[in-house]
């Protein structure tokens, strides 16, 4: 048994989908996956088990295996590997028969309430129980092979149990992430019975996406860049701020709803306010983005207010699915993403009417995407980085559409569900309310001075409402 930082490694496998289940098989990449180089997402589902680490050995763990590998013959691609030739090559995904996901058992002696709060805890404190890939290697043929997906489960003995989950981006977005899951979960509740899934199979067909304007070769150009310049080891390995806390909070049905009738209530008439995008997520949105800039602005002592007239960009993800020229089923497996950027400037951000002007143009962004296709997609990447190098740039990072809450192994519901790559981007996370239906939960992860500031912010603004 090995010991690692605060937790101790009880058994590290593989998992593949049975023998023979799943023919030899090459994906390749949409221009929806490509800008996904090289991008992984780290989620963590927290849930109460009050048994020792025997008891889930020898009567729990046998089962979340098994699932595991009868789920992965429907959602092969997670047990692949991501297969990156050199240019003019296209990268691809590739499955042979014994391919695998890693699965490692640890057990942890830390305060399970503590690691699964909603207060600021230092960021490091949830680094043990993300599950690490294992590194790429380099095929004979001068194909970089990479390994695209790891759980953990770490058990903390008479108090809980988390599941962490490790994976490239490329294969697919939180949606067909999400779909696995439930999926994983349902398998594992029905004790192996694979009939459970009859009626919600993943659409595993690239075909589906279609490429009218020859995006895909603006995307292979960013994708040739990157594995020009990065060596085989390149993954997910990021520095990690000394000082920086996450928390988690939650915007109550109430508070969504007030922020609602706040935003149509400051608009000048009837036929603006019926014109509007106002949703939940919008105003969460809104809301949020406001309080990070006056929070920054508070924890750095901006004085000066230099850059006032600059504009400030939010970025947040567009599921795309039935709303192209062509049909995608909700069902599609892969990435159907789009990203909607809007721009605002600060010191409209933080006036009187900034919640309002935000939340205008987020709404007035989905609306536009609703409608608009792949128009001037081959732009959308190009645009993005510009703004990203302006370092004020924040990005939303899941959706409570995603029902992150929705995956009981049979122990019951998550009592929490943290996305813990934000500790490097400093996006915002969302997620459905755990406890109140059209809630909204946001993690961040924040210096701690600007955290401070933020709590007191947040609660003012929630107190105005």
């Amino acid at each position: 048994m090995a010991q690692t930082g605060t937790i101790k490694v009880l058994d590290s496998s593989h998992v593949s989908p049975p023998p023979s289940s799943v023919p030899t098989t090459s994906l390749p990449l949409t221009h929806f996956d490509l800008p996904w180089f090289p991008c992984y997402i780290e989620r963590l589902f927290f849930y109460k088990f009050s048994h020792p680490t025997l008891h889930f050995m020898e009567t729990t763990l046998p089962m979340l295996k098994c699932s595991l590998s009868l789920t992965l013959q429907h959602f092969f691609p997670y047990a692949a590997n991501i297969m990156c030739p050199q240019p003019p090559g296209k990268p691809y995904i590739h499955y042979i028969d014994g391919d695998f996901v890693t699965f490692t058992v640890a057990e942890s002696a830390a305060d399970f309430n503590h690691v699964k709060a909603n207060y600021p805890r230092d960021i490091k404190l949830l680094r043990p129980f993300v599950p690490q890939l294992p590194p790429a290697r380099v095929a004979e043929d001068g194909i970089r092979v990479c390994p695209i997906t790891a759980f953990q489960v770490t058990v903390f003995p008479n108090s809980g149990i988390c599941i962490g989950s490790t994976y490239w981006h490329v294969v697919g977005d939180g949606k067909s992430f999400m779909h696995f899951m439930r999926s994983w979960t349902a398998v594992c509740r029905s004790g192996g019975d694979l009939t459970c899934l009859e009626n919600s199979l993943p659409l595993i067909n690239k075909d589906v996406i279609k490429d009218p304007g020859g995006i895909e070769l603006v995307r292979l150009k960013n994708y040739w860049h990157w594995v020009s310049f990065s060596n085989e080891n390149s993954g997910p390995t990021h520095a990690i701020a000394e000082d920086k806390v996450r928390a988690t909070f939650v915007l109550g049905r109430a508070h969504a709803e007030r922020l609602k009738h706040l935003v149509t209530g400051q608009c000048r008439d009837g036929v603006e306010s019926e014109q509007l995008h106002i949703s939940t997520f919008v105003v969460t949105c809104a809301f949020i983005w406001v309080c990070l800039i006056k929070s920054k602005d508070s924890a750095t002592n901006n004085l000066s207010r230099d850059d006032d007239d600059k504009f400030y960009f939010l970025l947040f993800p567009f599921d795309c699915r039935n709303r192209l020229e062509f049909p995608v089923p909700p069902t599609y497996f892969g990435n159907c993403l789009r990203p909607g950027v809007v721009d605002v400037t600060k010191s409209e951000l933080i006036g009187e009417n900034g919640i309002l002007l935000a939340s205008k143009v987020i709404g007035n962004k989905i609306k536009e995407m609703e409608r608009s296709g792949l128009r001037g997609a081959e732009h959308w990447i190009s645009s993005l980085v510009e703004r990203m190098k302006s370092r004020r740039l924040t990005a939303v990072a899941g959706s409570p559409k995603f029902h992150v809450y929705d995956t009981d192994f049979g122990w019951g519901r998550p009592c929490k569900v943290e996305l813990t790559h934000i500790d490097y981007d400093g996006a915002i996370s969302l997620a459905e309310c755990k406890d109140e239906p059209g809630g909204i939960e946001v993690g961040l992860a924040l210096n701690k001075n600007q955290m401070d500031e933020f709590i007191t912010i947040f609660e003012q603004s929630l107190k105005l409402l």
